[in-house]
């Protein structure tokens, strides 16, 4: 991979760990409303229903069958309601405290400061592709102490298109001042990111985070960040 000077990184759950993050925030505020003595529900249990519901959200405001004012107001709704809690006001508390108090956890994926060390020392310029909400994109790699490894971050919301859309690569790739074939995209999303980034033209490595082991020719997969150092 000679010719790749620009690197593209999805962020959440590629570098920032969410999945992490997230379950640290929720056990928080499940504690905090004393969830599990008013209502008789397992946190573990309660938290797997929420992954599950919310990355289904995800993945249909990827689609653009829902939007995010949508998936913002069911998916802690949604959760609740499996355990036969009908309450918005608890839904809306959840939500309204989860996008600032996830902030105060800013764990990165394994191997994550290791491999931007090595890009940085290697001269590659590096840039953010993510899906996630505008408001903490930034925020996240602020205070998790990468922002400063990147020269462009692109977030969905600013642009109002979502990967695997063309339009938001070729935004971040302009934003980026970088051609299509000295690019390289990173992401653990396979529709988003391995998908996206194909079918927009530009080489990807997929970070197969949930081992699905994808049988497809050609394709540069990784189990753990330290592997990128392989390819580039």
């Amino acid at each position: 991979m000679t010719n790749v000077r620009h690197i593209f990184f999805d962020l959440d759950n590629t570098l920032w760990d969410h999945r992490r993050n997230a379950y640290l925030t929720i056990k928080e505020l499940f504690e905090q409303q004393q969830i599990a003595e008013i209502y008789h529900i397992d946190f573990e249990s309660f938290h797997d229903a929420y992954h599950e519901i919310n990355e289904k959200l995800w993945e249909q405001m990827r689609d653009g069958e829902i939007d995010k004012d949508y998936l913002r107001k069911h998916r802690f709704f949604d959760t609740f309601l499996k355990f036969q809690v009908d309450d918005q006001d608890l839904a809306d508390y959840f939500e309204h405290h989860f996008l600032d108090e996830i902030l105060k956890y800013n764990e990165l994926v394994p191997g994550a400061a290791d491999l931007l060390d090595y890009l940085q020392d290697k001269d590659y310029k590096m840039h953010i592709i993510s899906n996630g909400f505008q408001e903490v994109t930034e925020r996240k790699c602020v205070l998790s102490g990468i922002a400063d490894y990147f020269e462009t971050i692109t977030s969905a919301d600013s642009v109002g298109i979502r990967k695997p859309r063309p339009e938001i690569f070729q935004y971040s790739l302009d934003l980026a001042k970088a051609e299509k074939n000295e690019s390289l995209m990173i992401g653990d999303d396979w529709i988003a990111d391995v998908k996206g980034a194909q079918r927009f033209g530009i080489d990807v490595i997929f970070f197969d985070v949930y081992h699905d082991n994808p049988r497809e020719q050609n394709l540069k997969v990784i189990k753990h960040l330290s592997e990128i150092k392989q390819y580039v």
